[in-house]
């Protein structure tokens, strides 16, 4: 089953208030922030939306909904250009009136821009987390702010820029960039507030904007290298991440790890702290517990067996560090398995 929604995507702040209409709940304002809660009957979580000067906005989608939902921009309307980034479960997107669906997955971007009528419809997933992130921009407004500089802009740029009236349907994907995927990460988690907040989060916004205009210009221009250093970081990223979960018990160091997939060591550090929100070492520690947790559920293995297994030597440290994790040592949780197997 799914919700169909139709919203008047003119700027972040309507579509914030078109869904809290359709939700039949209040929109939250603060300062230049707006923020819909998602209904329990729906979901959970949020989508916001931030406006800035110059037509520039940013949406953000936060939740996990209970019912696939489909979002119909409204026909009729100059949407604005919309720089999506992708940070979990895929999303799918199509112009009304054409046959093609875009999937946008996990850690891909796409620049879209519409006709008022061949608006964009948007499917969210029922059951995934769902964190995607806008960067909204009303380009009569924001030519304003570029005037001066359009007459030495590459011609792809103007073109897609000086399309005030939302005349010619656009799209373009790709992985987005490790850099990217920091600012994104500074923009959410910003704690700053009032006036301070607004700064920041505008010059992160015009960040995020520089660097995927760059890459767009790099994959046209055939060079390929951002985009080639986009796709083949995160697939190493993810390799390392396989052989750790493989061969945990044998686990090498670091710098040996980094030499197999084929990544320097510093890459691969600031790849697991994009990807998996940990450094390298955390996510072995991670998997390791995890992993005799697992054992102490699913096997007659010992303690001393499980550390070994999982590549730690040494029992008291295993304890350890299972106890900070869970609360309690591994050997009082296997007995509590026992006692709820009996």
């Amino acid at each position: 089953m799914s919700i169909t929604l139709q919203i008047s995507d003119t700027d972040s702040k309507q579509i914030v208030q078109d869904l809290a209409e359709h939700f039949k709940v209040e929109m939250e304002e603060e300062n230049n922030e707006y923020c819909v809660r998602i209904p329990a009957r729906l979901g959970a979580g949020y989508v916001k939306g931030t406006h800035f000067e110059h037509g520039v906005g940013v949406l953000e989608f936060d939740c996990q909904l209970k019912k696939k939902l489909v979002l119909e921009h409204k026909k009729g309307l100059v949407h604005p250009l919309k720089l999506l980034f992708n940070r979990e479960s895929m999303i799918l997107h199509k112009f009304d009136e054409e046959e093609e669906e875009h999937e946008i997955h996990r850690l891909e971007s796409a620049i879209l821009s519409s006709t008022p009528q061949n608006n964009h419809i948007f499917t969210f997933p029922e059951g995934c987390p769902i964190n995607v992130f806008s960067l909204e921009i009303n380009r009569k407004l924001f030519e304003d702010k570029i005037s001066e500089f359009l007459s030495e802009m590459n011609e792809d740029l103007m073109e897609l820029f000086r399309d005030v009236n939302g005349t010619q349907i656009f799209y373009h994907k790709a992985h987005y960039s490790l850099e990217i995927a920091k600012f994104l990460e500074e923009f959410t988690e910003c704690d700053l507030t009032y006036f301070m907040k607004t700064v920041y989060q505008e010059g992160k916004a015009y960040e995020i904007l520089s660097h995927q205009l760059q890459q767009y210009l790099d994959d046209l221009n055939g060079s390929g290298k951002h985009k080639i250093l986009r796709q083949a970081t995160l697939a190493k990223i993810e390799k390392a991440a396989e052989i750790i979960e493989e061969e945990l018990g044998r686990m090498d160091n670091i710098v040996s790890l980094a030499k197999r997939v084929g990544l320097n060591q510093t890459t691969l550090q600031q790849g697991f702290k994009r990807l998996y929100k940990a450094s390298v070492n955390e996510y072995i520690r991670n998997f390791r517990i995890e992993k005799a947790k697992e054992l102490l559920e699913s096997t007659d293995l010992n303690i001393s067996e499980i550390s070994y297994k999982i590549g730690i030597n040494s029992r008291s440290y295993l304890s350890k560090l299972f106890k900070e994790k869970y609360g309690i040592s591994p050997k009082e949780y296997h007995n509590q398995i026992r006692k709820t197997n009996l």
